[in-house]
């Protein structure tokens, strides 16, 4: 079964928080997906990916940037898997569909949002009832992850 992490966004954006975590990712020699609920957002995602820190650069794309398939990190509001993904990020409303077939699930969503929260808790129970490995994490004062359930 897939794993699944819920991130509870309250004290960074996710401007701050999705690119240390592809980052990660990429470092573990995974191929990401990340899925979100509108293609404003992901053109928004995408710009951000692109300045987020000088000093490095994350190699991403969406499909109309060339072969999906090619992309070590792929924007996109399809449920598809192009690229070959180890792990998908869900964010800003993208519901999760199937997720098998990936090792890692990664659902984010903002605290302050009180829709984003109730959505967050149908996902959980939906996952939880397919028999899916899932984790709760919500960010401390300080800014580090504390796992919560």
């Amino acid at each position: 079964m897939t794993e699944v992490l819920f991130y509870h966004l309250q004290n960074a954006p996710l401007e701050r928080v999705l690119p240390d975590l592809l980052e990660r990712s990429l470092q573990r020699g995974w191929r990401a997906i990340v899925r979100a609920g509108s293609k404003e957002r992901l053109d928004a995602l995408n710009n951000t990916l692109w300045t987020y820190r000088d000093e490095s650069f994350l190699p991403h794309g969406m499909a109309e940037d060339g072969p999906p398939e090619l992309e070590p990190v792929l924007l996109t509001t399809e449920t598809e898997n192009p690229n070959g993904a180890n792990v998908l990020f869900l964010v800003d409303g993208a519901e999760p569909g199937e997720v098998d077939g990936y090792e890692r699930c990664v659902l984010m969503f903002d605290g302050r949002d009180a829709e984003a929260v109730g959505a967050a808790r149908n996902h959980w129970k939906t996952l939880k009832e397919a028999g899916h490995d899932t984790t709760y994490w919500q960010q401390s004062d300080a800014g580090k992850w504390e796992k919560k359930a």
